[in-house]
């Protein structure tokens, strides 16, 4: 049965069957000056009992009897509460439920009450763990849906942001609300979001990354992200002030944000809080140690297999007398430092906080020395793998650095096999592969290929902000 009996107790029987008379399910049972017998349904844990017992119960018992008549009285005269409706069916009933509503039924209705009065326990505002700043806003998301809508509308007072809601996951019924400006985003392209979203068929989504893999399903494959994550709020907002559309999951701090660019996963909240002198410095020097972390390696391994003339005699000399003895090519070597590094930090952030970053530490320095004292690695390639690893991390986005890090063994492969020319023949094919993808139709290397002169003010360096009356457009959906 989906439609509600007018007999309550049939109903509430019903229910208890539905949810395996779990023992949170709390049933209380009330009778009104009215005569009439109400029964209150809600989940511990979910709900604010302080707020069901002053606002709630409360009410019900000291209003008039007349007011008391009906549900649409009670709702309209009696009950003090932001959010309430009607519903006959089961089916509603058991949503409101599981969100956290109070439900109210009443003898001879065949509808039901839900009254908002939702009180779990959630996590405070805090500073981002993932993408800190030394100047700029210290607050981050957290796990609970219309506490981040309301972090990112204090930033964005404008009348024309518009929030569409959608649950996914007919087991988990999540809440998923899309976030952006009208008239700057693409309205096609939130149809065609919301489109794909509402059409797919999954018993759960427990976090963001359920909802970027159904939207990059029909997406060119690539070990490159296209949908930005970031559990910044400042970010959000510069990103659907420049058209872009927010995509919020509950139970999550992190926010996805489309469509995306290859320079907006090298750009950091604070290039926009300090000032242009230094914050273009600091990009250049992420495209650097962009460079360092995916060819460093493999360039040191085409010079001392392939190509020893161009290097200097010197230090030519000095790479020979330390790679005396050491039983495996310059490859095995290479990989075996890396390998172990990409243990190392696994391990240091799996481990408990207070250990994990002194292990990390401490065991490179350990396991690098013994190598090197054992002549199983050379010292320099020791260095290489520092540098390397040290450069990842100055990449602002981690799903980014991630991408980097698995081409940084292809190339080392590719260095191994041919040399120089490899790398040459790997990194045109990177190159070709870059500007091939797309982020929901947006060129992913835009504006630099195809080139757009005009779009340039936020793009590898960023100008002035007098310089354009809509900054940030480099960044937006043309």
């Amino acid at each position: 049965m989906n439609h509600l009996s007018r007999d309550r107790q049939q109903t509430l029987d019903h229910i208890l069957s539905l949810m395996g008379r779990s023992p949170d399910l709390i049933v209380r049972e009330l009778k009104l000056p009215s005569k009439q017998s109400l029964t209150l349904l809600y989940l511990e844990g979910m709900v604010d009992k302080h707020a069901v017992q002053n606002s709630v119960i409360a009410s019900l018992l000291d209003r008039a009897p007349a007011e008391q008549a009906s549900l649409a009285g009670l709702q309209q005269y009696v009950i003090d509460a932001g959010e309430m409706g009607l519903t006959d069916t089961v089916d509603e009933l058991l949503d409101r439920l599981l969100s956290g509503f109070l439900i109210v039924l009443m003898d001879g209705a065949d509808r039901c009450l839900f009254v908002g009065m939702q009180g779990w326990e959630d996590r405070a505002v805090t500073e981002s763990k993932t993408q800190s700043v030394v100047r700029g806003p210290q607050d981050s998301f957290t796990e609970t849906l219309r506490t981040n809508t309301t972090l990112v509308r204090r930033r964005v007072k404008d009348s024309r942001v518009r929030i569409i809601n959608l649950k996914i996951g007919y087991r988990t019924k999540t809440d998923v609300d899309l976030m952006y400006i009208s008239g700057l985003a693409d309205e096609k392209l939130v149809e065609t979001i919301s489109e794909r979203l509402r059409s797919v068929r999954i018993d759960r989504v427990l976090e963001g990354e359920y909802v970027e893999e159904l939207l990059r399903s029909n997406q060119t494959k690539t070990i490159f992200p296209t949908m930005y994550n970031t559990d910044r709020p400042d970010v959000i907002s510069a990103g659907i002030l420049e058209g872009k559309i927010a995509i919020f999951v509950d139970n999550t701090p992190f926010v996805l944000l489309a469509p995306t660019l290859f320079v907006d996963y090298m750009q950091s909240a604070e290039d926009y809080y300090q000032s242009i002198l230094y914050s273009n410095a600091i990009r250049l020097l992420r495209y650097v140690s962009l460079f360092i972390c995916m060819l460093a390696p493999a360039i040191y391994i085409a010079l001392t297999t392939f190509h020893q003339d161009m290097l200097p005699t010197q230090l030519l000399l000095s790479l020979a007398a330390q790679r005396e003895g050491i039983p495996f090519p310059a490859f095995l070597e290479a990989l075996l430092m890396e390998v172990t590094f990409e243990i190392l930090r696994e391990a240091g952030i799996r481990m408990p906080r207070t250990i994990g970053q002194a292990v990390s530490i401490v065991g490179t320095i350990v396991i690098g020395q013994a190598a090197v004292e054992a002549s199983i690695v050379s010292p320099a390639m020791v260095i290489i793998v520092a540098i390397t690893a040290i450069a990842s991390f100055v990449i602002p986005s981690y799903s980014m650095s991630i991408s980097i890090r698995f081409l940084r063994f292809a190339f080392m492969g590719l260095a191994a096999v041919m040399g120089v020319y490899g790398l040459t023949i790997g990194f045109i094919v990177l190159t070709i592969h870059l500007c091939h993808l797309q982020s929901f139709g947006i060129p992913y290397m835009s504006p630099m290929a195809p080139f757009r002169k005009g779009m340039q003010q936020d793009a590898v360096f960023r100008f002035p902000y007098r310089s354009s009356n809509r900054f940030g457009s480099a960044r937006g959906k043309r």
